[in-house]
């Protein structure tokens, strides 16, 4: 899936948004932007942010297909990475994937078979 970027939600804010047309998460309101991430990020994020949460999703997107604004801008633990973010609701097109997100028993997550 090279070429796409990744975001994190929960399999209803996901329904919610197929169910809608596009989706939109809490910090598009709160922040302005729907956080993604690239390959490499994603991982990363999740054990940070999502440890031992179930009931998640990653979103594969295609930058291409976006209809909102797409910019890379510094990330709030590392300044000097890029972080896609998402100025608007994703579209449901742009959506090309989706994979289940489950962590282990430990409760850290390991990349999906496909997302790579």
């Amino acid at each position: 899936m090279s070429g796409y970027i990744y975001h994190l939600t929960t399999q209803a804010a996901w329904s919610e948004g197929k169910s809608a047309g596009e989706y939109r998460s809490e910090s598009e309101g709160q922040e302005g932007f729907i956080h993604c991430s690239n390959a490499s990020q994603i991982l990363r994020v999740a054990n940070k942010y999502y440890t031992g949460r179930s009931g998640m999703v990653i979103l594969g997107i295609d930058p291409s297909k976006l209809r909102a604004d797409l910019r890379w801008e510094p990330g709030s633990d590392k300044p000097e990475e890029l972080f896609p973010h998402i100025y608007g609701p994703i579209n449901q097109e742009a959506v090309v994937a989706m994979f289940d997100f489950s962590p282990g028993q430990d409760g850290m997550f390991s990349l999906p078979a496909g997302l790579m």
